[in-house]
């Protein structure tokens, strides 16, 4: 356990972590000095999954994707340090998700089980499950408890899980499914805008439309200013939701030319 009076210096280690890693993704060697940094604090795998994802999605925001700084050979390396090893899979990995490579990210996650010198943690885990869940693969639903039992009320790691929910449109009970682990205490706090943008979802595709209207309206108010790509896809979502009511309100039975329903 850490000692109580080293915490605000750890804490002020982790800010500078967190504001080096976000803050230049014009700098190719940032992914390097960021494993450096989670070194130099003894990161857990928590503490990396939040810092790497965030990371990896600022610099996709930026256009500067780690995808086209690192390679899958960077996070197979076997002749790295833990910390430094685990860092690389965190930001490779969480760039595949957020560019929906379900099928790259599977390959490489099991290709790094076999090569790793650790077990996978369970974020690592976790975005296994996701692309298993993205491909709408009935196994990733196994992972995906397996995960949840040691995360932890993690809250990275069930969004991860929800993402692979929400874009497994064929899913048995997807949207059940979803709806469960949106009610878990990391993720029910009401003003997470994407969590209650993939509740939205599910509950259009359940045919909630009305609830579905009220939470993707949520979203939008609980989204912060000038997140402009998160927005459209918000706003998108309720078009979807306002064109499925529609559609259920005015459809009537289809009928042959004896007048009998069909």
């Amino acid at each position: 356990m850490t000692p109580s009076s080293n915490r605000p210096d750890r804490s002020a280690a982790l800010h500078k972590v967190r504001a080096r890693a976000t803050g230049t993704p014009d700098d190719p060697s940032w992914p390097l000095r960021l494993a450096e940094d989670l070194r130099g604090i003894r990161a857990d795998w928590k503490t990396s999954a939040e810092v790497c994802a965030d990371a990896a999605w600022a610099a996709r925001s930026a256009g500067r994707s780690v995808l086209g700084l690192l390679s899958p050979e960077d996070v197979l390396a076997t002749d790295r340090d833990p910390i430094t090893a685990r860092t690389m899979a965190h930001l490779y990995l969480s760039a595949l998700r957020f560019d929906f490579r379900c099928p790259t990210l599977q390959r490489l996650v099991e290709h790094l089980a076999q090569t790793a010198r650790q077990p996978l943690d369970c974020y690592t885990r976790a975005l296994y499950a996701f692309a298993l869940l993205g491909q709408s693969r009935p196994e990733g639903l196994a992972v995906m408890d397996e995960v949840i039992a040691t995360a932890e009320e993690h809250t990275k790691t069930l969004h991860v899980l929800l993402h692979g929910l929400w874009l497994g449109q064929d899913l048995h009970q997807g949207a059940e499914r979803l709806l469960a682990l949106s009610s878990r205490p990391a993720l029910a706090t009401g003003t997470d805008p994407i969590v209650l943008f993939r509740v939205a979802g599910a509950l259009r595709r359940l045919g909630q439309y009305d609830e579905g209207l009220s939470a993707i309206d949520r979203a939008i108010d609980c989204l912060p200013p000038g997140d402009i790509s998160v927005h459209a896809d918000l706003v998108r979502e309720r078009s979807l939701i306002c064109a499925a009511r529609d559609l259920h309100q005015h459809r009537s039975p289809t009928r042959t030319s004896s007048g009998v329903p069909s």
